[in-house]
């Protein structure tokens, strides 16, 4: 059964590394003070879909993905493991997108892509922590949708099984196709860059990504798989007051770093009055009961 699938993927500042450089002075997270990566969880999407790909043969994968020119790295790294496609939508009218507009861009794209099977994404982006994109595309295309996936384990007959993670412990739901599945980061880290493959994309780009006087222009003529495709609002007939800043009913007032300082402290014995003293304190102060 071939299936075509589709990995919304995203490219992040590493908030894994923050510095004292992280934010800009107006409180907002400093980009170019952090490096651009693949977003983790999306990784772990990509290593489910390339294993569906492997079991169902004729199968392709494809990687969504919204930002600026630079996010065309996103789709190099797809490919490299080996993703078959990839689609950028960079576009102004895209820029500052909350959630729900980050949703509505995904969702038109997928419609134009038409007849998907199966959409794949990260349970959550690091830099965002909401865990709603993913959802809410599913909503938008009233897809069937799976939450909190650690393994795709089978795809039979138009059905998927999957098991995911619970508090508590695991279930495994069958879910007719087609379906939107969301994977947490504790799934299967996803396989290394292929060598062949990177040699085979490695200029892979954009148009946008291209300088005006191109030097391979001779080479994107002769191998058009070099040229992903890069979609703007027009392109995927958006509503440009539902895209980017327009589109954004949230708005980010200001990022900080906080730590927290103790200002005192006390030293307490396993003795039972200082536990039931500790405890009256607490429960003066409200912080407990």
């Amino acid at each position: 059964m071939s299936l075509r699938i589709i990995v919304l993927a995203k490219q992040v500042p590493d908030t894994r590394n923050v510095g004292k450089d992280a934010m800009t002075a107006e409180g907002t997270v400093n980009r170019a003070a952090l490096p651009a990566i693949f977003n983790p969880d999306d990784l772990n999407a990509l290593e489910q879909a390339l294993r569906i790909k492997e079991q169902n043969p004729g199968s392709t994968v494809g990687v969504l993905t919204m930002g600026p020119p630079r996010a065309g790295e996103i789709i190099r790294q797809g490919l490299y493991r080996g993703a078959d496609t990839g689609w950028l939508l960079t576009d102004r009218l895209f820029a500052g997108a909350d959630t729900l507009a980050t949703s509505y861009a995904l969702a038109t794209a997928i419609r134009k892509i038409g007849h998907v099977d199966i959409v794949l994404g990260g349970r959550q982006a690091i830099d965002g922590d909401t865990a709603q994109v993913g959802p809410q595309v599913a909503q938008k295309l009233g897809l069937n949708q799976v939450t909190y996936a650690e393994e795709i384990l089978d795809i039979q007959n138009g059905v998927a099984t999957i098991r995911r993670h619970i508090d508590g412990g695991a279930e495994t739901v069958r879910v007719p196709l087609p379906v939107l599945v969301t994977v947490n980061g504790s799934a299967a880290p996803c396989r290394p860059q292929n060598a062949k493959l990177v040699m085979k994309y490695k200029y892979a780009t954009c148009p946008m990504e291209r300088p005006a006087d191109d030097p391979r222009a001779d080479l994107y003529a002769s191998r058009p798989y070099l040229t992903l495709n890069q979609w703007s609002v027009a392109d995927v007939d958006g509503d440009p007051q539902q895209c980017g800043l327009a589109g954004s009913p949230t708005k980010v007032k200001s990022v900080m770093n906080i730590s927290f300082q103790a200002k005192e402290s006390k030293t307490l014995t396993s003795s039972d009055a200082d536990i039931e003293g500790v405890i009256k304190e607490l429960l003066d102060e409200k912080i407990i009961g």
